[in-house]
């Protein structure tokens, strides 16, 4: 399995939250994460960051934000040159695909839970 540096945008301490549970999983299934969230702290070992870092060499960025909260960060997602970013339920955004599709960025429409379950992460 190829680690895959992975951005968890709208991460959260709350263990019912399911950003949480993704950074969970992704550490636990050895991936790198860097988590960028409202508040600090820390999950699995890996601390939180309040702001935009730079970002180098990202595969996936996995949204756990609502389309409404998503645009403060086009610029930043696009910035970055993910390979992917992926929708998580409740995140879909027509209008963010066309923008990362126009930049060359492949936009899946998924569960990052479910993706990881079943291998096809």
């Amino acid at each position: 399995m190829r680690n895959k540096k992975t951005v968890v945008l709208g991460a959260s301490t709350k263990p019912e939250r399911y950003a949480f549970k993704a950074i969970t999983q992704l550490v636990e299934k050895g991936h790198s994460v860097i988590a960028i969230g409202q508040n600090k702290g820390e999950v699995a070992g890996i601390s939180i960051y309040t702001k935009n870092i730079p970002l180098k060499n990202i595969d996936t960025i996995t949204l756990y934000l609502n389309p409404l909260r998503q645009k403060e960060y086009y610029n930043y997602i696009i910035e970055t040159k993910p390979r992917r970013v992926i929708f998580n339920p409740g995140t879909e955004n027509p209008e963010f695909y066309q923008l990362l599709a126009g930049n060359g960025i492949k936009s899946e429409v998924a569960c990052t839970l479910v993706l990881l379950a079943t291998n096809q992460y």
